[in-house]
Order: structure tokens, then C-alpha cells, then sequence
């Protein structure tokens, strides 16, 4: 079912890619893994590959490890003042670390382990250029018959989403149906095109993954990040008492501004910050997800426009003024707030209260706090619930940094928490469903009077593009397939695919194919069309 494109077809991509080190060797997965096996087959760069491995660890290091790791890695590489040689692959020459580079990183580790230290160094030397022959994912056509089809899982604001798995590889995704008529009666085809966009922009362990968009005769579908252990919302309020304990609060915060931080470093303003739409992994970690209100800002302007969740706007988004990525901080306050004490800051759970009263509150109360609040809990949600946004913690010109500094979280370690390297607080039980009953999700009425035309055809086409090259790549990897397809000579041969001088075979026609061909070229007897119905 996956097969690699003939070499003769990947010319086009590879003039037109981005030929530096960071976008083939890093950013790209598949990338990644074939600069690792070409470093392996020559001595000199296997050791510098070493050498970029082993900062990562130091970086990835507790707190309390990282002298003894940083200190054990100069030995390691530079011991006795020998210089270490890193080798540039394309150009083949040798660049020499001075030996008062690392004398200077050795002495600032002895005073303190600054998480940097290490880091500089790397930074100060290694400046690879290579480029790698990348495959990137070939276009197979992605129709609903690529995927299997499993149970509801909830409903979207166009559709249902149910959970769904990848015939050729079995990887589990959730597919988000948005249905034509619906998307075109409500004229929700900005949006809907919108959120598919901004997935497809965003790579983050703290967002939810765009991996296929496709279409079928009745529905648009955008295929995501599986999330078996259900939405904050239900866990705040349908697992006993009301709210968390404040450390789970807080990892997860954490978490949540680790995606924050993805978004808003691709100039993405959130704006629909919310219990409901921050879900649980298998695992117990977070995903942001719902992107249909979030928008990209262009660099150095700002963007007006009333929209969010009643109750979760911040007071700069209620009374139409300009903003940037504040609305997100203040949402991320509002999270917070409703964690520990079980209920949103500005309206109590089930309390009937008209818009103009909750906007009202918003702008001009002040929060009450419980006994469930440390003092430094309460403090983080003052200053994220800061009414002016350029007082705001988040808003004053270091943006996530800011949020990270609080004391609330001095015992997370931010560089292994995005490394997925901590244990969430809790972990979903596989067995349990983390939602309503599936028989308590409400059904979709049949929508009347709108009909589809040639003309709905335009935005269908910009909305489904098949694979997405990051996640399909992880994909490809994480199932093992990439080791199958990757494949360089047989018998002492370079591959089909791969030799300019041998086309592909011509594709082999299953039994169904050949036995309709037949028909249709030559006719049947009656006798004829029984032996095959045999079969």
C-alpha cells in the first residue's frame, strides 16, 4: 500500500526545497534519520553527531545532574586540552575549537550550571551545511477508504469527530467531519479553511496534529492527533469533586503554555482558551486543540475582533480594542482559576446570567479566591488576570518567558517537560471513556434547502490537500514503515525507484481488475461467468 515515487519525480522537490542544515536535518523527520545514517558511514562526522546528542542530554538534564553531566562531557570531548575537531560534511574541512572556549565553559559550570553553558559552546562551533536527498511525503491520493472507521468519539461544531486508523501503517487518529451543508449554511467556510491552515503551520507536542485533510461525497475531514483521556472540562467537573489538586493545575498549565509559546512564536493568537478544548493523551499530557477562531497575526500589526467564549474574553477582546497575544494569557488565568477552585472566575457553574452581566464582570470585578489557592497560586492569576493587558504577566515583552519564571513553577523543568520527559500527575485508565455516553451525544438534525453546485468546488480544493509532510513523517517512522520503503540497493543494485535508468514496473492489476477488463473487452458465456463466481 505505500511504495516510495520514482526518483525521476522528486526532481521538482528537490530544486525547490529548503537546502540548509536546520529545515533537512532537524525540522524534517525523515530528514533527521537520513543525515544520521549518512554521518554513520564516515568516522569523522559520527563523532560530531556524538558530540550534538550528548548536548542535548546536558540540556535535558535535572537540575541537580547538569554540572556533573556538563563537566563529564568536556572530558569526554575535549579532555587534556585536546582540541576536537568538527568536520563541515559538504565542504570537508575541519573547523578547531579553541582551547579557551572550553576553559571559559568549564569555568562558568564550576560556579554555577548554567543551563546555557554547554549550549554556547555547540553554537559557537558547529555549523553544519548538509544536504540530504529528502523524500517527502508522495501525494497518494487520501480518500476515506485510506482509513478505517471506529465509534464517536464527540461532536465538532459541523460534524462529529470518531476515531479512525490508517489502513496501510494502523496508526489511530481522530477524524473531525465537518459536513458541506452544514459548513455552507452556517457560511463557515472561512473558518473551517482557517483552522485547516493554521494546523497545518503549527509543529508542537502541545497542540493538536493536522495529519490528512480529505474529502468525501458529504463531508470535509480533517484527520488529528488521537486524544483518548477526554477534555479538562470533564475531568474538572465529572471525577469527583470539583477541580484539581494544585500540582496537577499546575503541570498542566505548564503544558499549556509550552503550546502558547509554539503558536505565538508562529505569530498565532489563540483567542478560544477554554476548559473544553484543552484534551488528554493516553499518557495524562495536554493538547490545545479547536484552532477555528485562532488567527496569525502579521509581524508588527495588531488584529480587533470580538471573538472568544462568554465568560473566557479578556476585557481588551470585550470592548473591541487592538491586541496581540494577550486575550491568550488572560484565557490561560481564567484556566487556571477554574482548575483549582472548580468553577470559571466570572460565573458560577450553572448559573443562569444574561452575556452583558458576565462581560461586565469581566471588566470591572475582581476575582474572589478560596482557601484552595496557595499564595503563589493566587499570585500567577492576578497577574494573568490583570483588567490592563500591558500589565499583564506574559504581556510585558518576553511573552511565555515571563509565565515560566513565576515561582508557581520552580520544580518543572520546562526543557524536559517539552521533551516528554516528565510524568503527568494523572494517567487515563484505557479502559474508561473520559465523555458523555455516546448515546447522550446529540444527533445532527438533516439540513434542508441548501444544495451544493460547481461552485462550493473552489474552496473544497484549497481545503483538501491529502498528507501533511511533518506528521506523515512521524508517522512513517513511528510505525516502522520508513525502515520497509527505505531501501537503497538489492542484489548489489541500486533500487528501481531509485536508478534513473530503470522506470518503475508498471503497478500489478488485482483479480477484480483483470476479470472486469476481460469482460468488458471480449463478453462472456454463461459458463464463463460462473467459474469466476466459483472463485
Amino acid at each position: 500500500m505505500l511504495k516510495l515515487p520514482h526518483i525521476s519525480q522528486c526532481e521538482e522537490l528537490r530544486r525547490t526545497i529548503e537546502r540548509d542544515y536546520t529545515s533537512l536535518c532537524e525540522k524534517q523527520p525523515i530528514g533527521r534519520l537520513l543525515f544520521r545514517q549518512y554521518c554513520d558511514t564516515r568516522p569523522e562526522l559520527k563523532r560530531c553527531i556524538e558530540f550534538m546528542d550528548a548536548v542535548a542530554m546536558y540540556q535535558l538534564a535535572p537540575d541537580e545532574e547538569r554540572r556533573d553531566c556538563g563537566l563529564n562531557l568536556l572530558d569526554t570531548y575535549f579532555n587534556n586540552g585536546v582540541s576536537f575537531c568538527l568536520t563541515n560534511p559538504v565542504k570537508l574541512d575541519y573547523r578547531v575549537i579553541q582551547p579557551r572556549l572550553v576553559a571559559g565553559c568549564r569555568e562558568r559550570l564550576e560556579q554555577s550550571p548554567c543551563k546555557d553553558s554547554i549550549l554556547r559552546l555547540q553554537h559557537n562551533t558547529i555549523s553544519f551545511s548538509f544536504c540530504c536527498l529528502l523524500f517527502l511525503p508522495f501525494r497518494q491520493p487520501v480518500t476515506k477508504n485510506t482509513f478505517r472507521h471506529y465509534r464517536v468519539l464527540g461532536k465538532g461544531g459541523f460534524g462529529e469527530v470518531c476515531a479512525c486508523q490508517v489502513r496501510a501503517t494502523g496508526k489511530m487518529y481522530a477524524c473531525k467531519k465537518l459536513e458541506k451543508k452544514r459548513v455552507k449554511k452556517r457560511k463557515g467556510e472561512a473558518m473551517a479553511l482557517n483552522e485547516k491552515r493554521i494546523l497545518e503551520k503549527v509543529n508542537s507536542s502541545f497542540v493538536v496534529s493536522l495529519a490528512y485533510a480529505y474529502e468525501t461525497k458529504d463531508a470535509l475531514c480533517l484527520v488529528l492527533t488521537i486524544m483518548n483521556g477526554g477534555d479538562l472540562k470533564f475531568h474538572i467537573y465529572n471525577m469527583g469533586n470539583s477541580g484539581f489538586d494544585e500540582q496537577r493545575a499546575i503541570f498542566y498549565a505548564a503544558e499549556i503554555c509550552c503550546g502558547l509559546e509554539d503558536l505565538h512564536r508562529e505569530r498565532i493568537v489563540y483567542r478560544d482558551l477554554k476548559p473544553e478544548n484543552i484534551l488528554l493523551d493516553d499518557r495524562g499530557h495536554i493538547r490545545i486543540s479547536d484552532l477555528g477562531l485562532a488567527v496569525q497575526i502579521p509581524e508588527g500589526e495588531t488584529i480587533r475582533g470580538r471573538v472568544g467564549t462568554v465568560g473566557y474574553m479578556a476585557p481588551e477582546v470585550i470592548q473591541n480594542e487592538s491586541y496581540t497575544f494577550s486575550p491568550d494569557w488572560w484565557g490561560l488565568g481564567c484556566l487556571i482559576f477554574e482548575m483549582i477552585q472548580g468553577q470559571s472566575p466570572f460565573r458560577k457553574r450553572k448559573e443562569r446570567v444574561k452575556r452583558e452581566e458576565v462581560d461586565r464582570r469581566v471588566r470591572e470585578d475582581l476575582e474572589e479566591y478560596s482557601d484552595k489557592f496557595s499564595e503563589e497560586a493566587k499570585d500567577i492569576c492576578r497577574q494573568l488576570l490583570a483588567k490592563d493587558p500591558k500589565e499583564r504577566l506574559g504581556c510585558q515583552g518576553r511573552g511565555a518567558t515571563e509565565v515560566k519564571e513565576h515561582p508557581i513553577f520552580r520544580n518543572i523543568n520546562f526543557k524536559r517537560l517539552e521533551a516528554n520527559m516528565l510524568d503527568p500527575p494523572f494517567c487515563p485508565d484505557p479502559r474508561a471513556v473520559y465523555c458523555k455516553d455516546v448515546l447522550d451525544i446529540e444527533q445532527f438534525s438533516t439540513v434542508k434547502g441548501v444544495n451544493l453546485d460547481p461552485t462550493d468546488d473552489d474552496f473544497y480544493h484549497k481545503f483538501v490537500t491529502g498528507s501533511v509532510s511533518i506528521p506523515w513523517q512521524n508517522e512513517m517512522i513511528e510505525m516502522e514503515c520508513f525502515k520497509e520503503i527505505n531501501i537503497y540497493e538489492t542484489d548489489g543494485k541500486l533500487c528501481s525507484d531509485l536508478d534513473v535508468n530503470r522506470p518503475n514496473p508498471p503497478p500489478k492489476r488485482g483479480f477484480f481488475y483483470r476479470l472486469f477488463r476481460r469482460e468488458a473487452s471480449s463478453g462472456y458465456s454463461d459458463d464463463e461467468i460462473e467459474e469466476p463466481s466459483r472463485l
